[in-house]
This record gives structure tokens, C-alpha cells and sequence, in this order.
């Protein structure tokens, strides 16, 4: 597929800056590694030299640059890296058009419900009894549905996902190869006269709301009874666990290696950066941000920014770690102190011994 200059314009909702020849590109790339017949942009001062001597045939750049290369075409937006990802969603979708079709290596339960031809079902998938599939879905390669599941319009699943009974997804829900919906939650009870754990049975489910996307090999655990719900338009990344009836807000995004215990409600527009931890049974408010590897033990007022473990807002935490990095130094500077005061004392004892004897 390739776009001419007037539907880049179109995409984007840019203009052009200079005069420019009809010519069509093929493909995007980064600035330093584009060819002629690709488009790219520049969304970061630090990237202006790869910029002067791109090779691209297009570049997405923001207003008013105080320099330009020569024999490219620019296309001037507000925000190039959101213009340039409506570029490489046009070529995705282009590249990931599928025909509609079950695959004779598919299992699918004669009870499922699915429109064989409008939907794709890759080899390998095992779709069981009492499934909904929506128009418009793409399951790849092992993927498996449990019963009575059900898949929203449009959904895409990579491979090796699996989606367990009675879960529910909405419709353009993108899930990437490895991830779980709706595995047991973690739940055991110490049985004090048998000293052994019972399994406490999990009987609720996930609701995955509309378009949200799941990394891979993120787990997302049912819930011991209810719902563990995904609000609309999250993005969790790859290598997340989220507990039993955790409520994830609307537009949440929650980044690689995090985990959040179960029952714990996240608010809508939450960030939540890489390794970050949350107890169980809290509350996190609206656009509250909480900063990489922070851990979070107590309910947390939306709206600012935490780090560290306990969390503490950002500005108190930074204080602390900056003093933290300061204290060898303090420990040492604090002996000389201690051996300067031992020794004045050594001569005060002298000299009131000396005066003493006189």
C-alpha cells in the first residue's frame, strides 16, 4: 500500500511547507534509518541532527524549525508523534487485512456462536462451548476460549492467549501472544486443623472493556466472586499481574512488571511506571502517577505524583533519596566531628588537671 502526499495531509490534519512533486511513500522508518520512498518525523529535539540528514522522502515536523535539509517534503503538524502513528495505522491496517475463515486445524464447540465469514480463527485455536465471538475478531495460533465466553467486535488476539470461561471482552480489545484473562485469583486459607491451605474457589470473572490493550504474558485474575474489571481504553504492558476484583479505571495505563493485589481500585487516567507495586484492599485516585519501582501501602489522593516505598509524593521522595545518597558522606564528616570533640575534650581534662595541681 502507499499513500500520496494528499492523503498524508489527510491523515495527519497537517500542511505542507514546501513546494512539492506527486509522489507517494511506501513505509515508515526512524529519521537516521529511512530510505527514499518512506515517511518518518521528529518529535524530539535530540533526534534534529538525525533530522538534517535524513534520507526520508517525508518528514511529520512540528512548527516553526530553524532549519530544514534539502530535497525532503515536510509536512507541518501540531504533534508528529501522533500524526505519524495515524501513518503506521494506516500501513498496519493495510498489512493486517485477513480474510475471513475458520481453519480446519480450529476446534470449535458446534454450541459456540460465531459468523464463520466474518471472522478469522487461526490452526491450533480451541474455542469451547457456549463461546461468543463478534464480527470482526482475529484469534491467532492457540489461542484458547473458555465456555461461555465472550469477544466483543474486532477484538485481535495473538497468539497463545488464553481467555477462560464465562470472561468478558469488548469490542477492539488487542491482546498480545502469552496473556491469561480470568485465571484463578490468588486464594488460600490456612485450615489450622489440618495445617494444610484449602483453595478458595473463584467463581467471578474479568470484564475487559472496550479497547483496551493487554501486553504480553500479562495475567489478569478473576474474581473470587463479581468482576475484576478493565476499564476502557487502558494499556497494561507486558509482564503485569492484576489480583482478584482489582478495578482498573478508564484510560489507566500500567507499565511493564507491575503488580496490584486484589481489590485494589485504580482510578481513571492512573499511571502506573515499570515494577511498581500495590497492596491489597487501596484506593488510588484519579491521574494519580506513580514513578517507577514505587510501592504503595496506603490509599493515595489522585492528581499527584509518588515515588519511593512507602509512596510519598514526589517531591518529598526526591528530598529523601538525595539525602540517603548523602549520608556516607555525613557518617564520615560525623566521626571527624566526634574524634575533634574527643580530643578537645582530652585538652580541657588536661589543662583542668594541670590547673588543678597547681
Amino acid at each position: 500500500m502507499n499513500l500520496s502526499l494528499d492523503e498524508i495531509v489527510g491523515l495527519t490534519g497537517g500542511k505542507i511547507l514546501n513546494p512539492a512533486p506527486e509522489i507517494s511513500v511506501s513505509g515508515v522508518a526512524t529519521l537516521a534509518e529511512a530510505c527514499p520512498g518512506e515517511i518518518s518525523f521528529l518529535g524530539n529535539e535530540k533526534y534534529f541532527k538525525d533530522f538534517l540528514g535524513t534520507k526520508a522522502s517525508v518528514v511529520l515536523v512540528p512548527p516553526s524549525l530553524p532549519e530544514y535539509p534539502e530535497n525532503v517534503i515536510f509536512v507541518e503538524v501540531e504533534n508528529p508523534s501522533l500524526a505519524f502513528n495515524a501513518i503506521v495505522g494506516f500501513f498496519m491496517k493495510a498489512a493486517n487485512d485477513f480474510t475471513p475463515g475458520v481453519s480446519p486445524a480450529a476446534m470449535v464447540d458446534p454450541t459456540a456462536r460465531l459468523n464463520p465469514d466474518k471472522v478469522r480463527i487461526a490452526p491450533g485455536v480451541v474455542i469451547e462451548a457456549g463461546a461468543e465471538i463478534g464480527d470482526g475478531c482475529d484469534i491467532g495460533p492457540g489461542c484458547v476460549i473458555g465456555k461461555s465466553a465472550v469477544l466483543g467486535e474486532k477484538c485481535k488476539l495473538h497468539p497463545n492467549v488464553v481467555v477462560r470461561e464465562r470472561c468478558v471482552l469488548g469490542k477492539e480489545v488487542v491482546i498480545q501472544p502469552g496473556a491469561v484473562i480470568g485465571s484463578d485469583g490468588f486464594g488460600f486459607l490456612l485450615n489450622k486443623e489440618t495445617g494444610r491451605y484449602e483453595t478458595v474457589d473463584q467463581v467471578g470473572i474479568v470484564v475487559i472493556e472496550d479497547n483496551v490493550d493487554i501486553g504480553a504474558n500479562t495475567t489478569i485474575d478473576r474474581a473470587r466472586f463479581g468482576r475484576t474489571i478493565i476499564g476502557e481504553g487502558t494499556k497494561i504492558d507486558n509482564l503485569v499481574q492484576i489480583g482478584h476484583n482489582v478495578v482498573v479505571g478508564k484510560h489507566t495505563v500500567i507499565v511493564s512488571q507491575c503488580g496490584i493485589a486484589g481489590s485494589t481500585h485504580i482510578g481513571d487516567y492512573v499511571t502506573v511506571a515499570a515494577q511498581a507495586g500495590v497492596a491489597g484492599h487501596l484506593k488510588i485516585g484519579d491521574k494519580a502517577v506513580l514513578a517507577a519501582r514505587t510501592g504503595v501501602m496506603s490509599d493515595l489522593e489522585g492528581g499527584k505524583v509518588y515515588w519511593g516505598s512507602p509512596a510519598s509524593l514526589f517531591t518529598d521522595a526526591r528530598r529523601q533519596y538525595a539525602a540517603i545518597r548523602k549520608l556516607p558522606e555525613a557518617m564520615k564528616e560525623m566521626a571527624n566531628l566526634k574524634k575533634q570533640a574527643e580530643e578537645i575534650k582530652a585538652l580541657i581534662d588536661q589543662a583542668m588537671a594541670e590547673q588543678s595541681g597547681n
